[in-house]
């Protein structure tokens, strides 16, 4: 058994392909709280582990996390005979009580492993309490003699279990999309907010709706969806009552009226796609709104910096910004907008608690959703709308508050690009950044950019022939 440090020790899960831009988010985020000492490690494939650490991150503030636990314990060489005692005496050791979650990293190298995890999750249940714990406690099998041991973090850690969720494909859905959208409801909303946003009879627009993968989840819960797109719909969906699909350009149609929901699935620069759901908060045009971002392959995290920075810099307050690199996404993030108490400019840190579990600090709570403030005005350059929704050309009018054209305002810019790890790989690296421009005038640096300084050190494992 290897003992953890007295620092916090905390690792996280990412999709395969995605632990550099994980090292990267998390970088940026060790340097925006002055934890320079801090080491940073790609274990393994999806598995990114964070040594000599004082504050750990919500699960919440970081986007290419899947899931994430606090590490108190890791057993290196289990033997193959007897796993249970040394995996049930560590978590005897450390007060962790009650049915242990346990799982292993989503990557191929992993998957014979699945047997050996239902064995230990019944097996390491059978000996736990049946009592209720403060902390959930944790068993991550990164090999089959090779385990971590700890809990999940304060805050709570992933909706679903590693962040994979189980979730059934409907047989009358047009595209298995629908699950993404499905995932982006669990996990980016709040029970209250599911209850309170996706009630029977609201209305949605769907931009860049075809087949119907995404307008299919808004019509199973009884909402009415104009669909928005030159292809196709499916047939059952226009069927079904609730469906007005409209073969118009995403990026130019405007609706008559407000809604609640804004879906959007384009495949469109990150920066266009921002800029276009600016401009429907903006202009009042929507409630809330849930969206995918297409990331460049070689800059993933930078581009999702720039975009958050415009977001937090133009955004009406009144509402919160929320993303994550969904287990239904590919080389995308899925973004939230929903109402709540205003965009956080910084990230939020759980303190370091004392040794034991049992002692739970105060931890960042979800808001409670507020209805969103009115838009501001810009009367100097407004155009009133014509009688009935519709201008003197037919076309319809921009609601008050917009631009002559409808055209958003230009976007800020950052500043600073965020810091990259460069060297070979097994060897530390030091990371320079600079502070990013969030708002019109300088400010502090986000978590979209590093501060000044070294943001911990990188270790890679050696690549492997493939």
């Amino acid at each position: 058994m290897q003992p953890t440090s007295a620092d916090f020790d905390f690792a996280c899960l990412c999709r395969v392909g995605f632990e550099r831009d994980l090292v990267d988010e998390l970088g940026a985020w060790l340097a925006a709280t002055s934890q320079t000492q801090a080491e940073l490690v790609i274990v393994q494939d999806g598995v990114v582990r964070v040594r000599g650490a004082e504050l750990v991150p919500a699960l919440s503030d970081l986007v290419f996390a899947r899931d994430q636990m606090i590490v108190r314990a890791e057993l290196p060489a289990l033997g193959v005979k007897d796993r249970v005692t040394p995996i049930a005496a560590a978590l005897d050791e450390h007060g962790l009580r009650g049915q242990p979650q346990v799982l292993t990293p989503d990557s191929e190298a992993t998957k014979p492993l699945a047997p050996l995890i239902g064995a230990l999750a019944a097996r390491l249940g059978a000996r736990a309490p049946a009592w209720p714990t403060d902390v959930l406690p944790v068993v991550w099998m990164l090999a089959g003699t090779h385990a971590l041991v700890g809990h999940a973090p304060f805050q709570g850690g992933a909706v679903f279990a590693g962040g994979v969720p189980r979730l059934k494909f409907p047989r009358e859905a047009p595209s298995r999309s629908t699950l993404k959208l499905e995932e982006a409801f669990h996990v980016l909303l709040t029970q209250p907010e599911r209850e309170q946003l996706l009630r029977a009879g609201a209305s949605a627009v769907d931009l860049g709706a075809a087949p119907g993968g995404w307008t299919y989840q808004l019509v199973a819960k009884q909402i009415s969806v104009v669909a928005i797109d030159n292809g196709n719909m499916d047939g059952r969906l226009l069927e079904s009552g609730l469906v007005d699909h409209r073969r118009e350009d995403g990026f130019r149609y405007r609706p008559l009226r407000s809604v609640d929901w804004l879906v959007c699935d384009m495949v469109e620069k990150p920066a266009r796609v921002v800029e276009l759901m600016l401009h429907w908060f903006k202009s009042g045009w929507c409630r809330a709104a849930i969206f995918n971002l297409k990331l460049p392959m070689k800059r993933r995290f930078e581009a999702w910096a720039e975009a958050r920075a415009m977001l937090q810099a133009q955004l009406p307050h009144g509402y919160a910004l929320r993303a994550r690199q969904l287990y239904h996404d590919r080389e995308e993030i899925t973004v939230a907008i929903v109402p709540g108490r205003g965009v956080a400019s910084l990230p939020r840190a759980i303190a370091k608690p004392v040794d034991t579990p049992a002692a739970r600090p105060g931890g960042a709570r979800s808001p409670r959703p507020a209805p969103p403030a009115a838009p501001r005005s810009n009367s100097a350059k407004a155009k009133p709308p014509a009688p009935r929704g519709t201008s003197a050309k037919g076309k319809p009018a921009a609601p008050r508050g917009t631009a002559a054209k409808g055209k958003p305002t230009a976007p800020h810019k950052a500043a600073g690009a965020a810091a990259k790890p460069v060297g070979r790989a097994g060897k530390p690296v030091s990371r320079a950044a600079k502070p990013a421009d969030t708002r019109a005038r300088p400010a502090k640096a986000g978590p979209g950019s590093a501060g000044s300084g070294r943001a911990g050190r990188v270790k890679t494992p050696p690549r492997r022939a493939r």
